[in-house]
């Protein structure tokens, strides 16, 4: 009988532990972003300052737990071709996947879009965290999407090789 209720208690435990998991992991550390000027922003050809541009039915969310986390979803008015001609763009785009309460945002189809060059991706911010840049992919209808990717330093950072010289310390040596 004691072993039925220890083995009971452990199961029960496990699955009360991983249902709070799976809950904190998909829902509990977001949170809605509202609208602010830099939270759109691409970086100009010419000066390499991020500027903000035009965006309108913004809907984004964060968490603090991870600098990785960030995704939005906008329109824009602007056109691909005046984007292509005035800020950077972004080369190696991966799309990170958002949690799939998040439906506006949908990895999968921006990462082929991007492979099609249906989708164009801008360097919204470098090092917007160390190692970390913000991605704006844009449609030619105007929809576009942002999230956070790591970079060539990040990918440096987290793989524990030693920083390189295009990638300065944390602390900026």
């Amino acid at each position: 009988m004691n072993g039925k209720f220890i083995g009971g208690f452990i199961v029960i435990t496990a699955l009360v532990a991983g249902a709070a998991m799976y809950w904190l992991q998909v829902y509990g550390f977001y949170d809605t972003v509202d609208y602010q000027p830099d939270s759109v922003v691409l970086t100009v050809l010419a000066t390499e300052t991020p500027e903000p541009i035009l965006a309108e039915n913004f809907q984004g969310i964060d968490a603090d737990s991870s600098p990785l986390r960030f995704r939005a979803c906008f329109t824009t008015p602007m056109s691909q071709a005046m984007l292509t001609e005035t800020y950077v763009t972004y080369p190696v785009a991966d799309p990170l996947v958002a949690p799939s309460w998040f439906k506006c945002f949908d990895a999968a189809a921006i990462g082929a879009a991007l492979e099609t060059g249906e989708a164009i991706a801008f360097l919204g911010q470098a090092n917007i965290e160390y190692g970390v840049d913000r991605v704006v992919a844009v449609f030619d209808d105007g929809r576009a999407f942002v999230w956070h990717q790591l970079n060539n330093c990040g990918d440096t950072l987290y793989d524990g090789s030693a920083a390189g010289p295009a990638c300065p310390t944390r602390d900026g040596g």
